[in-house]
């Protein structure tokens, strides 16, 4: 009987053009339309070279760290150059930032920076978050330094070896450097995060398919729920054949979006395609909770369910940042808890963790969330369908 209802259940669902459509065809078109709407953004919003000006008087002469740093910054033959340079006194650099020539010039006083700007903006925020990291490391060189030079006194050494102290702390400030890594993914920009919210909400809209086959085994929603309901086939086999054929119809429209989005539209997942698998997976089987739970809870008839379950899909999508990446973050900041029960927002904080963290721990808290989330919602919906008495057929 398990094999005959799967069989059914599946070509039922494979012949409705309405569930193929939500499942299949919908998350292709809505990938192009990410597709032709975001691909150029990461090239047309990146950085040009920055023109700026320096005060090149004696002490910026005299200090290696900021000469050197501002040097290799404004470089022709580093790739990623940000800067280029003009060197000139302060009226000059006030004419040049006045003429609109340069976002902004750098004065040293007393050993610190000075920045001049004109207006707010993406570059002059480059220009002054360079100088701030520049101002660290020389502070850092100064410490290490004098600390060096503290020990030799201490030690009773009154020929100190500049040279030595210096190769010291250049060592320490490179070994430094090689300890803070990038974890991140290179390829990772954020028109990725749409990307993410589709899949999610795929997963999700497999919800409908689950609802459906819950429905037609309701004895107040479909003529086979009454055939269903007096008939002594046991009704856990029912429900169960069709529950794993809606599942793998999902999977199958899951598994389209991926072979779409890789092959014809080159979305780059990165390298942890295995994870990114069974993220999807996990959120399918939440997506199917979540069907299956308004199919048994809700009184209302079958279009009424799935209006509510669209809603409920895309009010997630909302808050896990697909109409507006700043979205997420606002309601994790203000709203945490939404985020925290959002299905939404688990498989794309998923999806991120492999990307900005060097552990997996987060990425398996969301696993593990989705896995609860589903196994209430199944616990709840199974309590239900046994309470369901029905006076007449």
């Amino acid at each position: 009987m398990f094999a005959h209802n799967f069989k059914y259940t599946l070509k039922t669902l494979i012949r409705s053009k309405e569930l193929i459509f939500w499942t299949f065809a919908f998350p292709l078109i809505l990938a192009t339309f990410f597709y032709m709407a975001f691909s150029n953004i990461s090239k047309s919003e990146k950085l040009d070279i920055i023109d700026i000006a320096i005060i090149n008087n004696n002490e910026f002469k005299e200090n290696e760290i900021y000469k050197t740093a501002f040097d290799k910054l404004s470089d022709k033959e580093n790739k990623d150059r940000l800067f280029k340079i003009t060197y000139t006194n302060e009226d000059k650099a006030k004419q040049l930032l006045e003429d609109d020539k340069i976002i902004g010039f750098l004065k040293l006083e007393d050993g610190n920076p000075r920045i001049t700007i004109n207006k707010n903006g993406i570059d002059q925020t480059v220009f002054k978050y360079a100088t701030e990291e520049i101002s660290q490391t020389s502070d850092m060189v100064k410490n290490l330094s004098e600390e060096e030079i503290k020990k030799e006194l201490i030690s009773g050494n009154i020929n100190i070896d500049y040279n030595s102290i210096y190769q010291n702390v250049d060592e320490m400030i490179e070994n430094s450097k090689t300890n803070l890594k990038d974890v991140s993914n290179k390829n990772l920009d954020y028109v990725m995060i749409e990307f993410y919210t589709l899949i999610a909400m795929t997963c999700l809209y497999g919800g409908i398919l689950s609802m459906v086959t819950i429905n037609q085994s309701l004895a107040n929603m479909s003529s086979k729920g009454k055939r269903v309901s007096i008939s002594p086939t046991n009704k856990k086999t029912i429900i169960l054949s069709s529950v794993l054929a809606s599942y793998l119809v999902q999977i199958a429209g899951l598994s389209l979006l991926f072979l779409y989005t890789i092959f014809v539209l080159k979305v780059n997942y990165g390298s942890n395609i295995p994870l990114i698998i069974l993220l999807s997976l996990v959120g399918s089987l939440a997506g199917l909770s979540l069907g299956i739970f308004i199919a048994v809870v809700l009184k209302s008839n079958e279009k009424a369910k799935t209006g509510i379950l669209i809603a409920t899909t895309m009010l997630g999508c909302f808050f896990a940042g697909m109409f507006g990446i700043t979205m997420k973050y606002i309601t994790d900041k203000n709203i945490p808890f939404v985020n925290k029960i959002n299905p939404v927002n688990m498989i794309t904080d998923g999806f991120y963790s492999l990307y900005y963290y060097d552990t997996l721990n987060r990425y398996w808290i969301n696993v593990i969330s989705l896995l609860i989330f589903s196994f209430i919602l199944i616990l709840i919906s199974f309590a239900g369908l046994r309470r369901q008495k029905y006076d007449s057929i």
